[in-house]
């Protein structure tokens, strides 16, 4: 991790931690009132974690595990993610999954609250990104769906994706072939949802490029390859072909001097074509991500090669796996790491393969034959 502004830093504080997405999930992600658990795995002894209680019959399982791959975490739980519950510890550094209105409300930042504002909507990051001149596709901007025009219609480069302005988890998003499916795209939206039309980028690589905000210090974190079902991000692995920080470090500076805090992420399209590669950012993502967690697993167990990637199971609860010989061994530096853990109560797991490409493989393989 590169250091991009230094500074002394003062003594790590204790975190009160709450990752509960209900407030910025999409209804039909599977099991979203599970997630908090994922961050579990990115708590040190001494923080304290706010957790779903429908997810207290994992715990001995999801904590033995965590022993036995050398995994460091907190046991203080408090079982309930209503933020009021964290008032007791107002003392301790807050550690949310994303910074808005409830967050707010409980730990006041108004700077912080403002940019996160501001650049959780696409639009307002292409304003941005004009402004800086980075290389960004093609995007026409609308306030609201009722001011794309006919003659807006014609205009557009197709194929192209209609996408809406704020958005989680690829919902909002249509790729449109022609015009006449454009129109159809737009009618999915009510007449005040504020849009942007874009070029597709002929592309098959992104990557989730993470920084991370301690006090005044700027760290670039990782730069990852996104594994994507559609528009739905599946998973991501470490190294990724490439990390051009360059093409968002001026935007990563803006949002740092703004007041961001905590980890925020671009997505970058790696793009071949004549004048050579082109490294084109998409959008930011003012908030953990589904690439944080993994990431900072493997910071905490020095893994340098690793595949994050959803599974689904059969399974219902975490002592009937069995992870005999595949499981993570600090000895050898490789194996599986159970990242996000409460969904297997709806049947799916996010594990992280730590290895080479090659073992990486072999423990998916040997992985989903036990679930």
């Amino acid at each position: 991790m590169a250091a991009i502004e230094l500074s002394t830093l003062a003594p790590v504080k204790r975190r009160l931690i709450n990752h509960d997405i209900m407030n910025c999930t999409a209804d039909d992600v599977l099991g979203n009132y599970l997630y908090s658990g994922r961050a579990l795995g990115i708590t040190d002894p001494g923080d304290v974690l706010q957790l779903h209680p429908d997810l207290k019959s994992q715990w001995p399982a999801i904590k033995a595990h965590y022993a036995r791959i050398g995994l460091h975490i907190t046991e203080n739980v408090v079982w309930d993610v209503q933020f009021n519950r964290g008032e007791p510890y107002t003392d301790y550094e807050p550690s949310v999954f994303f910074y808005g209105d409830e967050q707010h409300n409980f730990c006041r930042n108004d700077n912080w609250f403002r940019v996160v504002e501001y650049i959780n909507s696409k639009n307002n990051f292409m304003t941005l990104a004009e402004e800086l001149k980075m290389d960004i596709p093609k995007t026409l901007r609308f306030n609201s769906v009722s001011e794309i025009s006919t003659a807006a219609l014609n205009s557009f480069p197709y194929p192209c994706y209609l996408k809406a302005a704020i958005s989680v988890s690829g919902v909002g998003i249509y790729r449109c072939q022609d015009e006449a499916e454009l129109k159809q795209a737009v009618k999915k939206f009510a007449a005040d949802t504020p849009v942007q039309v874009q070029e597709e980028v002929k592309t098959d690589i992104f990557l989730n490029m993470q920084y991370r905000v301690n006090d005044h210090h700027l760290e670039q974190l990782a730069a990852t390859e996104q594994i994507l079902d559609g528009f739905v991000h599946q998973g991501n692995r470490f190294p990724a072909c490439c990390a051009p920080w360059h093409s968002i470090q001026p935007m990563a500076q803006w949002l740092f001097g703004h007041g961001m805090k905590g980890i925020f992420a671009f997505d970058v399209a790696v793009v071949q074509d004549k004048q050579g590669t082109r490294y084109m950012p998409i959008e930011c993502n003012p908030r953990f991500n589904g690439a944080s967690y993994p990431t900072l697993i493997a910071e905490k167990l020095a893994a340098n090669s690793w595949l994050a990637r959803s599974f689904s199971t059969d399974k219902r609860h975490l002592s009937d796996i069995d992870l005999t010989g595949i499981e993570y061994n600090p000895k050898m530096g490789n194996g599986v790491v159970i990242v996000n853990w409460g969904p297997i109560q709806v049947g799916k797991l996010l594990c992280m393969l730590v290895g080479t490409p090659e073992i990486q493989k072999r423990l998916a393989r040997e992985l989903q034959t036990r679930l």
